[in-house]
């Protein structure tokens, strides 16, 4: 009996920017290597593309589904003005006491937020599933497995020539070669017992999860070679952002466009997103929020990018160390919101566009 696979949105927006990209940014890699060498930082070009376009855009695509959405905004008004206050308030605290404490937190926030977004494709592609409790623990474990192993490397080898925010963002223990040895063979009995598992659901079943497993593999490849195989800032910065900011946007443009087909009374701003082309209005509004943000720290703080944000360098702006504990704050707010907000997002009501379960990030 040919099996119904559990698409989101349909087989080819889900194939294409959800299941592939980690794929596709992997498969570029190794068709142009020499992009890709162990160098330690990128052009103006990929910046713009991986970061502004992707990375960065992809947390202002959060809008949509709550600030932009008036009935969302009307139910959750007080969260979702208290989390920024709160997030702003403690960020000014943290930065006060010490900047490279503030860019750890901020940096540890972002890992278990991506990790949870991983957790939670897995988990709506399983949702119509028969499984037992055990199988859906061995799911849980490997998905955990696949984005915490490559980190523990991270942290324990000490040798990786990118970071995530800023130098030093991760604490580098000095592990031994035995205790990384022993977690690479755990790593590995892990992927192999979800193997046999699989293969046995398969045969029980007569079916096999297209999208369930490709997230499970696609998180094992871009985590894997990202971050322990590779070790150059681009190859890390492409599986790490592709893989993470493309399929959430995805997800944000499927819940919306199909909820904007239900609700009647949508503002016409949201009807206009989520319409037949509204999908340049989609982009181009978080492309240039996205500019936006990244104009300002460059002026204000990084000052690495004047070839791209020369309208913003009319003058040459020098912050002292008491406004930037309240410029750096208030410039990284907008993903501090996106990494708090979202883990509840998807929860907000118990009927939803998605079916019949949501995603948990």
């Amino acid at each position: 009996m040919r099996q119904t696979q559990p698409w989101i949105g349909n087989k080819w927006i889900d194939t294409n920017f959800i299941l592939l990209p980690p794929f596709f940014s992997l498969l570029f890699i190794f068709l142009f290597p020499a992009f890709f060498t162990n160098d330690t930082g990128m052009s103006d070009y990929w910046w713009v593309a991986l970061i502004l376009l992707i990375d960065v855009a992809h947390v202002y695509s959060t809008l949509y589904r709550t600030y932009f959405d008036r009935h969302i905004f009307a139910e959750q008004k007080s969260r979702l003005i208290i989390i920024p206050f709160l997030s702003f308030v403690t960020g000014v605290l943290l930065y006060s006491s010490s900047p490279h404490f503030f860019w750890s937190i901020l940096a540890y926030l972002a890992v278990f937020h991506f990790i949870r977004q991983q957790y939670g494709f897995m988990r709506i592609y399983a949702r119509k599933e028969d499984s037992t409790v055990t199988s859906r623990r061995i799911d849980a474990i490997t998905i955990y497995t696949a984005t915490i192993y490559p980190l523990l490397y991270w942290h324990l080898s000490g040798d990786r020539n990118f970071n995530w925010f800023v130098e030093g963002d991760f604490l580098q223990i000095n592990g031994s070669k035995i205790l990384l040895s022993v977690i690479t063979y755990c790593y590995l009995l892990i992927l192999l017992l979800y193997l046999v598992k699989e293969v046995w659901f398969t045969i029980q079943k007569g079916s096999f999860n297209i999208p369930r497993n490709a997230v499970v593999a696609g998180t094992i490849a871009s985590w894997y070679f990202g971050i322990v195989y590779f070790n150059g800032d681009m190859a890390f910065t492409l599986l790490n952002v592709v893989s993470h900011g493309i399929p959430y946007m995805a997800l944000i443009w499927i819940y919306g466009k199909r909820k904007t087909v239900k609700d009647e009374q949508a503002g016409k701003f949201i009807k206009a997103v989520f319409s037949k082309y509204g999908i340049l209005i989609f982009l181009g509004a978080i492309f240039f929020l996205a500019y936006l943000e990244e104009g300002l720290w460059d002026l204000t703080v990084w000052k690495e990018h004047a070839g791209v944000f020369g309208i913003f360098h009319f003058t040459n702006t020098k912050p002292n160390n008491t406004l930037l504990a309240i410029l750096v704050p208030l410039l990284a707010l907008p993903q501090i919101t996106h990494y708090i907000i979202d883990g509840f997002i998807w929860r907000i009501k118990k009927q939803d566009t998605l079916h019949s379960e949501q995603i948990q990030q």
